[in-house]
């Protein structure tokens, strides 16, 4: 019995000291294992402080590990939650700009518990933030191409919520977990649409501004009312807009360009049926433009032409007015290189006009006698006086601009059908057979003069008979007046240059039988 006693204490010792080895191996390996994995924590989470291990016993040390394990433990979790979060974003927003929904769906973010660092957390916030950044530009960007779908599809009368859905349904009406597509597909949808809209517009303004010009060309044709043009007001006012400037709802409209063509196409068969009365309306137009810068055209002839080309049927008369049109413009540049010569033509036949009055009025004897409009006569002479001491530098000037002219167009310059620079030559002409006249009148004159002075001295004189100061010749008188005188200008000169020669004689015998008159017959009183 105590063999056997013995032997079961020597068994129990056994079993407590096998077990007290077992237990001393697990707290070992339990020591060993926290400290790894507080190695771990610390290398995986970045940690910049190290483990120290603890002294005494092993059930100490595992005391001292415990607590720095749970809050490597609790900091290694809300770590990974940061990751996960992180990534969460970034994955959305990398399927939001692909375009892929069940991307979010499908994807889960992967966490990678070997890196757990801040250094990599920062990384991953930092991709984050340049991701919430590009997906802010891009939803100013989307919404500023709405914005331009909008007003475009107003000016132009669009379905906007249609075109939009074509591109993405979440860009009309996002739903509660969506938010508006940012995809580049999307964008670049969007893009075409504002592009493709925009040359829309830019098309249907052109059409619009053709329509306005072709308008108003026929309103002023037809001599349209300006009630009927206001009907069709929007559409004229903008001919000289641009694309930027049309905004009103509705301007650009399928509506607005179908009324402006059925308007056209009325006024065009309205144009047609008085297309006979426009040509003949040009040529009227022509004709008074050559007519007011004294051209010579055959009007007569030239409307029984038109008038057969028309009756015959073979001509286009869109092609005949715009051919008259083209006449038209030339007309007018012609006219306009004419212009600075025939001002001073008109210039030139009002100084030879007052130069003629001039000697009419020098050969009235009662021009100084009391009498109802004998100062205005005294300032008309006056100014005549200055206008034909001008006189031969105007007509030397206008020689010279006549004779440019002609050789810058090679051709001669006609002023009613007759050759002005050749007009200019026997005017001149006859003003110095004028001047010689007028100077032999003089010296007849001063020698009748004197022969009545030296009878004088020989016989004496004879008393004057004196009429009184009122009593006037009314024929005498009657010369100074534009009525009674004969105006001899510059226009009777081109018209009958010829006859005017003949009448300058004829006068100037007359002068030299009215200075051969006794004294108290020529000389007025107080002469």
């Amino acid at each position: 019995m105590l063999l056997e006693l013995e032997q079961e204490c020597l068994d129990i010792y056994r079993r407590k000291v096998e077990n007290t080895r077992k237990y001393k191996a697990d707290l070992y390996q339990a020591l060993a294992e926290g400290q790894a994995e507080i190695a771990h924590l610390i290398s995986s989470l970045g940690e910049l402080t190290s483990f120290s291990r603890e002294r005494g016993t092993l059930k100490e040390q595992l005391s001292a590990i415990k607590p720095v394990l749970e809050e490597l433990r609790l900091k290694k979790q809300a770590r990974i939650k940061d990751f996960s979060e992180t990534q969460s974003q970034i994955i959305c927003l990398c399927a939001e700009v692909a375009g892929n929904g069940q991307l979010i769906s499908n994807s889960e973010p992967q966490v990678d518990v070997e890196d757990l660092t801040i250094k990599r957390l920062a990384e991953l916030k930092s991709q984050l933030g340049e991701l919430q950044n590009e997906k802010v530009l891009r939803l100013q960007k989307v919404n500023g191409c709405i914005s331009n779908i909008h007003e475009l599809s107003i000016v132009m009368s669009i379905d906007f919520k249609g075109k939009i859905n074509e591109i993405h349904p979440s860009l009309v009406d996002p739903g509660h977990n969506q938010s508006k597509s940012i995809s580049n597909e999307t964008l670049a949808k969007l893009t075409s649409l504002v592009n493709s809209l925009k040359q829309e517009k830019q098309n249907r303004l052109q059409k619009i501004q053709y329509l306005g010009s072709a308008l108003v060309e026929l309103w002023n044709l037809l001599d349209t009312s300006i009630e009927e043009q206001k009907r069709f007001q929007q559409v004229t006012s903008m001919i000289s807009s641009s694309a930027d400037e049309v905004l009103g709802h509705g301007s650009l409209s399928f509506d607005v360009i179908e009324r402006a063509e059925i308007e056209l196409e009325r006024l065009n068969v309205l144009k047609a049926s008085k297309m006979k009365e426009f040509v003949l309306k040009r040529q009227n137009e022509l004709e008074e433009i050559y007519r007011e810068v004294h051209m010579d055209i055959d009007g007569d002839g030239a409307r029984q032409i038109l008038i057969s080309l028309i009756e015959s049927g073979n001509v286009d008369l869109s092609d005949l007015l715009s051919r008259m049109d083209d006449q038209i413009r030339k007309a007018k540049e012609e006219a306009h290189c004419r212009k600075d010569i025939l001002e001073r033509v008109e210039k030139w036949k009002h100084a030879s006009e007052e130069e003629d009055w001039l000697d009419e009025y020098e050969k009235d004897e009662n021009r100084y006698s009391a009498g109802k409009g004998v100062h205005k006569n005294l300032k008309r002479a006056e100014k005549a006086r200055i206008l034909a001491s001008k006189m031969p530098s105007l007509v030397e000037n206008l020689t010279l601009k006549v004779k440019a002219w002609e050789a810058d167009r090679g051709r001669p310059f006609l002023y009613d059908k007759t050759h002005l620079l050749h007009n200019l030559e026997e005017y001149a002409l006859q003003r110095r057979q004028k001047e010689e006249e007028k100077r032999k009148a003089r010296e007849q004159k001063r020698l009748q003069e004197q022969l009545v002075t030296e009878k004088e001295a020989l016989f004496g004189s004879r008393p004057a008979t004196k009429k009184p100061l009122a009593q006037s010749d009314n024929t005498n008188t009657a010369v100074g007046t534009p009525t009674a005188r004969r105006a001899a200008t510059p226009s009777g000169r081109i018209s009958g240059s010829r006859e005017r020669r003949d009448g300058g004689k004829v006068g100037a015998g007359m002068l030299v039988n009215y200075v051969a008159l006794p004294k108290d017959d020529a000389m007025p009183r107080g002469s």
